[in-house]
């Protein structure tokens, strides 16, 4: 399996309309190399002989909703296959799988962290909000393969493993809170898995923790709201100590690209 494969598949399916088949039902589509060129997930994986988009995921493909990641002539693509328009409401449902651009994601990274230094100096930057915060969970949707979907509540977005609801948390820093990682009791309750991605101050991945839901509540919550997880409670259940849930890892390449050193080292045991 490869990326030069799914392209062939891609551009086979675009090259050809489908009026007449049930493609148009489908609500994922993968992008090809060109950035022009689709086809409906359903149709890669039977050409592919595939169970799921796990295969995809591990070629580095990555998993947005419409409303997050929009190729510019997906409507128009969309009536010239299946010879219907796509109605507006439609779109909420729609998702693209499609390759990021890692060399430039990576140069990007490298270039804030040195602005970010310059401002720590300066006593500028004096906390972690914003950047780190959605760069670690685009590092968990990456690594993991969720799925990110638009909420219907007001807390923007969430995330899924498969049809289950994951609550992603990131703290950046070199040192955790000696207080732990704060998490809001009532949102694992609503959640199968709870992924912490710990994000050094130089924007990689210095640690990432996978926990269930329901081992959380059992063991950690408290009568309050809130849940505080320390390093000394959940550190056995490190990726760099545990291969527990290893197998969830669905990009390898992208773990082992992103982290730092002294962890990817170690995630390398787990997967030699």
């Amino acid at each position: 399996m490869s990326t030069a494969k799914v392209d062939e598949l891609i551009f086979e399916f675009s090259d050809e309309k489908h009026g007449n088949s049930d493609y148009y039902k489908d609500q994922v589509y993968v992008l090809g190399e060109d950035g022009k060129s689709m086809a409906p997930l359903s149709y890669i994986l039977k050409k592919m002989n595939l169970a799921n988009a796990d295969g995809l995921h591990a070629l580095g493909f990555v998993h947005d909703s419409f409303e997050i990641f929009s190729p510019e002539n997906f409507e128009v693509w969309y009536e010239e296959q299946f010879s219907r328009k796509l109605k507006t409401s439609g779109l909420r449902n729609i998702a693209i799988l499609h390759r990021p651009n890692n060399k430039t994601i990576f140069d990007a990274i490298e270039t804030v962290n040195k602005m970010y230094e310059i401002l720590r100096r300066e006593n500028i930057l004096l906390n972690g909000k914003k950047l780190p915060v959605q760069l670690g969970e685009w590092y968990a949707k990456n690594v993991f393969g969720l799925r990110q979907v638009k909420s219907a509540s007001q807390r923007g977005f969430d995330f899924y493993l498969g049809d289950k609801t994951a609550e992603v948390m990131v703290h950046w820093g070199d040192q955790a809170s000696p207080k732990g990682i704060k998490l809001r009791k009532s949102l694992v309750q609503l959640s199968e898995y709870c992924i912490i991605v710990y994000v050094a101050r130089n924007l990689m991945i210095r640690e990432i923790c996978f926990l269930d839901s329901s081992f959380v509540l059992r063991k950690f919550a408290s009568k309050g709201h809130t849940i505080f997880l320390k390093d000394t409670d959940i550190s056995s259940y490190f990726f760099s100590h545990s291969n527990k849930h290893v197998d969830k890892v669905k990009n390898k390449i992208a773990l082992m690209k992103y982290s730092m050193p002294t962890l990817a080292m170690k995630l390398s045991e787990h997967f030699s």
